[in-house]
């Protein structure tokens, strides 16, 4: 009955298509960056279709699903979603469904295979160790800055990080839905407290600031790495820095 069925795909069924792409995605679950509007898969010889409104996109393509479904078939999805966003967000959206176990290597391999040739180069950046789509953007950014990282590090003590820069610099990619509430920000001090004791420095990056600021988020991190690697200079020459944060 449509009364159980999400409203995208209702609104789907009554212009004439199936839910796809981005749409369908964020319907299971999977991480998409931006709003898009409603994407739906239309077959290519329909005809007699009601008038879509500014914010519905239609693919006009055939699926491989079941044709009494009214959503199209996941690689067929995963495929027009890689050609409808950005490369970065593309690899986030694949990295977000290898890590749920929507896809596996070998379905990754099915997606590059029906896309065009400029897409091949996304698929040795997919890492299905993402635990979310804003850390994958990070560390998209972190691999354009040209640092070494590791990603989701278990340090003694602290704990596992999403990602560890330069063997000192702690990123941690938080969002509402899981660092919000105060025992989340209480567990997170608590963290970042043992980090520093042990001699981490560490990064927390909001997903709004990812997601809507992307040109700030970059110069933290550039910042931060910089700063990282003068102390890592400081040390490894033996001169003592001088702190300029109180007067003598």
């Amino acid at each position: 009955m449509a009364a159980d069925l999400p409203d995208a795909v209702v609104r789907a069924a009554r212009l004439g298509g199936r839910l796809d792409c981005v749409s369908l995605l964020r319907e299971v679950g999977v991480f998409v960056a931006r709003s898009h509007g409603l994407h739906l898969q239309v077959e290519p010889h329909a005809s007699r279709l009601p008038h879509r409104p500014k914010d519905v996109r239609a693919h006009w393509r055939g699926a491989s699903a079941d044709p009494t479904r009214l959503g199209t078939d996941l690689v067929g999805a995963i495929v027009q979603a890689v050609r409808c966003q950005s490369p970065r967000d593309a690899v986030a959206t694949l990295d977000s469904a290898l890590h749920l176990g929507l896809l596996d290597e070998e379905m990754i391999g099915q997606v590059f295979a029906a896309l065009p040739d400029r897409w091949q180069r996304l698929r040795a950046l997919v890492d299905g160790r993402a635990e979310s789509g804003i850390e994958t953007l990070v560390r998209l950014m972190l691999r354009g800055i040209g640092v070494p990282f590791e990603v989701q590090v278990r340090i003694p003590g602290v704990g596992r990080v999403d990602l560890l820069v330069a063997g000192r610099l702690i990123i941690e990619c938080d969002s509402r839905a899981f660092h919000g509430d105060v025992a989340s920000q209480r567990r997170d001090r608590a963290r970042d407290l043992a980090a520093a004791a042990r001699g981490y420095v560490t990064l927390r990056l909001l997903a709004e600031d990812v997601l809507f600021r992307p040109e700030h988020t970059l110069a933290a991190l550039r910042g931060a790495v910089s700063g990282v690697r003068r102390g890592q200079v400081d040390r490894n020459s033996g001169v003592r820095t001088p702190h300029r944060g109180v007067p003598g």
